[in-house]
């Protein structure tokens, strides 16, 4: 443990909300990197499954759901002094309401996503764009807008949303160094924006391709995943959604435009685990990816925007296009064929895993170079050796997670912030030790490369990266 650097002290308690498997693995990487009282170390988990283990911990465990009506009696019991950090790693937590309350009280806070209250993605009294990430992201947007500055607040910090953000800035300064763009580096958003516009970029796919894989064979009717199930369903039901480039020429018939807040995505009438993409990643080459929404999707696409209202002057299109492992594939096949999700959920843990890695970058495209990959490829052995209790995938998320506790440390101040807006440079230096081989991978290949011409669907010969050739039929 002393082998490892510490990034600062934590004042008051540090609360874990959930112990599934990114929680678990965060937890050894917060008692290697900070400083804080371990007598003050509290775990708050619905589960019971894993309450032997955190216990032999000597850490405090509370085997409970926080909830709209308990939380902040809960927070408020854990917090009595108004410091400490609180770490939500969990599902069906308001993320919303813990922001404001943590910020309220003097605490420090992280997430890895806007989470909202149970029963929000799959309640049928919401209409569709409701239900969207857009929607939720608007709601803690404005509450930023409403209350600036104060306790800083690191919303949406995992590997995606999160790291990838930071990835995408040193993409774009390896694109321009490249390109022998002769700027200083950008020092705020503005900056940021005229870069990707200046070489060029027309959009960016967050370009995944997860290839680890089990002794075992995946059991019928049991959900296999490399990461949270209940996660994965939940923005798999969501509508697709992409940020929306000044670039696109022609509008999915099945889309729709936001009439309010920052305009800068659309969302497709159909759930992202049904949406299919072609994308790039230098693990596979070309593949499918699902048009799973995710948050960084919008703040990217807004966050580069040059202009404002419904018609900037630039906007990159975003998206994920995310290839799980194939254990999750065929069990998303299964959900979907037989319109029932799995009783039974299983995430695939580093003692299991035997071979494969977790590939998640940057596909930045339509400058001069064509497509630049830029992202981390981190093995299962890789992970294994670097930290324990978590497999790649994991590892990508919970390390993201630090770094943004050692800058929202740093800068106590900062209001609510997303990862787009933190110091990237600051965040990956954190980070890097444990996203196995940063790589940069410059691509010839297009959209149009992976469409098949007896294929339906119509094709923009005159530009390959229109999202007409990206989605594929």
């Amino acid at each position: 443990m002393s082998d490892h650097p510490k990034h600062g002290r934590i004042d008051g308690p540090v609360v874990l909300i959930g112990y599934g498997s990114v929680g678990r693995g965060t937890l050894p990487l917060i008692e290697r990197h900070f400083d804080f009282d371990r007598g003050r170390l509290h775990v708050i988990e619905p589960s019971t499954a894993r309450e032997a283990e955190i216990r032999a911990l000597g850490v405090h465990f509370h085997n409970l759901a926080l909830t709209r009506e308990n939380h902040r009696e809960v927070l408020g019991g854990l917090f009595p002094e108004g410091r400490g950090f609180c770490v939500n790693l969990s599902v069906d937590t308001g993320s919303l309401d813990l922001i404001r309350f943590c910020r309220e009280i003097g605490v420090l806070y992280i997430d890895t996503v806007v989470e909202p209250w149970a029963g929000f993605y799959f309640d049928p009294a919401l209409r569709i764009g409701d239900r969207t990430n857009y929607a939720l992201r608007q709601q803690v947007r404005d509450e930023k807008a409403a209350n600036p500055g104060g306790t800083t607040a690191v919303s949406t910090c995992g590997a995606n949303p999160g790291m990838v953000s930071w990835l995408l800035k040193e993409g774009l300064l390896r694109l321009a160094a490249d390109l022998g763009h002769g700027a200083a580096a950008p020092n705020d958003r503005a900056s940021w924006a005229r870069l990707m516009r200046d070489l060029g970029v027309k959009g960016v796919h967050v370009a995944e391709r997860d290839t680890q894989a089990s002794r075992n064979p995946r059991p019928r009717g049991v959900f296999v995943n490399t990461w949270s199930v209940e996660g994965f369903l939940a923005e798999g039901f969501q509508p697709a959604e992409l940020g929306w480039g000044t670039h696109e020429r022609w509008f999915p018939p099945d889309a729709h435009r936001h009439e309010t807040g920052c305009k800068a995505s659309i969302y497709i009438d159909r759930p992202g685990a049904t949406v299919r993409v072609y994308t790039w990643t230098p693990e596979a080459g070309p593949q499918y990816g699902f048009l799973v929404t995710h948050n960084e999707a919008i703040s990217i696409a807004d966050y580069y925007t040059i202009g404002s209202g419904d018609d900037p002057e630039y906007r990159p299109t975003c998206h994920y296009a995310y290839h799980p492992c194939d254990d999750a594939i065929v069990s998303l096949h299964e959900t979907f064929g037989t319109g029932i999700v799995q009783e039974r959920h299983h995430i695939l843990d580093e003692d299991e895993i035997v071979e494969g890695e977790d590939c998640l970058g940057m596909l930045i495209y339509g400058h001069a170079r064509g497509a630049l990959w830029y992202g981390s490829r981190l093995s299962m052995d890789e992970a294994r050796a670097l930290a324990p209790l978590q497999n790649a995938t994991g590892l990508q998320v919970s390390s993201a997670v630090i770094a943004g506790m050692a800058w929202a440390l740093a800068n106590p101040d900062a209001g609510i912030v997303e990862a787009d807006e933190v110091d990237h440079a600051f965040c990956l230096d954190v980070q890097r030790p444990y996203l196995g081989r940063i790589e940069a991978h410059y691509t010839d290949w297009t959209p149009l490369a992976s469409r098949h011409p007896q294929l339906p669907g119509n094709r923009d010969e005159d530009d390959p990266w229109q999202f007409r050739n990206v989605l594929a039929p």
